[in-house]
């Protein structure tokens, strides 16, 4: 119980009172496909490196040209 997630809600399963129910003999699939995500993740990834190096770059260039003011 958090101000995020809110109160505990309670109740009877069934799909009229909104809170479902319990089947046996049946598999819950994952709602994420893995193989997606882990592209996802290579592409932030490969995003981020990109982007540190331009920063690298631009602090390179800002470095030489205070170096040739002196």
């Amino acid at each position: 119980d958090s101000f995020a997630s809110g109160p505990p809600t309670q109740g009877t399963g069934g799909f009229t009172t909104g809170f479902g129910t319990i089947q046996q003999g049946f598999l819950e699939s994952s709602n994420v496909n893995l193989a997606e995500e882990m592209v996802n993740m290579i592409i932030a990834q490969r995003s981020y490196e990109i982007n540190s190096k331009t920063i690298q770059a631009s602090d390179e260039m800002m470095a030489i040209a205070n170096n040739l003011r002196r």
